[in-house]
């Protein structure tokens, strides 16, 4: 009887803990400032993590941060290496077809950077001979491929979005397209980044939703139940306050977008 018993209360510990959920294995790229990077002490922090954390906790999980190169991010969620990816990835169609997106959680709109004194015009006339760095299999890259080329750019992709910088200081690049937000605060805020500017439209019009789709969201499997929680969750937070304190805590503008 005892043993029953204890049986019993093992199995009803088991259930509590189930009830609490398991960990929520996410993805992240730590080379994305202000929206994924880390601390001194190596603590990855960010718009991204503190999004993922909010999420996280009004869906009872823990979030366990996995780092992952850009470019293996959607092998990795398919491989069932992590659960999500919350790393500012945008919802495109092409990514659609293969993985599930959550509700968007914030949009904001990529940039052509070079230097100041290049003349760039509204067709993105005035790139020819230059070198522009890229994260490899990032929105901005296939948009470099399938625009930029063509007015004779040299578009190079590289595994993070920090060693594009690393190398536009070094003069081995002539600049890069990166999202606005990203490349302000990570380059163009910085020493390294005097001397380059904005080039060319913004890109967030209609004739470039085909490389960058309608914001970012949550990536998951497709069919996966966690889109429903995790849609609540970010409904929640957007209502109850939280997202805007995130908000403000990196932003002097309302990240959410359009």
């Amino acid at each position: 009887m005892n043993k029953l018993l204890a049986a019993m209360l093992v199995s009803l510990g088991a259930s509590g803990a189930m009830a609490q959920g398991a960990d929520l294995k996410v993805a992240i790229d730590p080379t994305y400032q202000p929206f994924t990077f880390k601390t001194a002490d190596g603590k990855p922090t960010g718009f991204d993590v503190d999004i993922a954390n909010a999420i996280c906790e009004q869906i009872k999980r823990k979030c366990v941060f996995v780092e992952q190169v850009w470019d293996s991010m959607i092998p990795g969620l398919q491989a069932k290496k992590y659960d999500v990816i919350i790393s500012s990835m945008s919802m495109t169609d092409e990514r659609k077809k293969v993985i599930d997106f959550s509700d968007k959680y914030y949009n904001t709109p990529s940039r052509v950077v070079v230097k100041s004194d290049v003349k760039v015009d509204d067709a993105f006339g005035g790139l020819k001979g230059k070198k522009l760095g890229v994260l490899k299999g990032s929105t901005q890259e296939k948009f470099a491929l399938g625009e930029l080329k063509s007015k004779g750019a040299t578009i190079v992709p590289y595994e993070a979005q920090d060693q594009v910088y690393l190398d536009i200081k070094s003069g081995r690049l002539d600049g890069t397209v990166a999202d606005s937000v990203e490349v302000g605060a990570g380059f163009l805020a910085k020493p390294e980044g005097k001397g380059y500017a904005f080039a060319g439209p913004s890109l967030d019009t209609p004739q470039y939703f085909k490389y960058f789709g309608s914001g970012m969201g949550v990536a998951m499997r497709k069919g996966d139940k966690l889109k429903g929680p995790i849609n609540a969750a970010i409904k929640a937070i957007r209502a109850d306050g939280s997202y805007k304190k995130l908000n403000d805590k990196y932003f002097t503008f309302d990240v959410y977008g359009k």
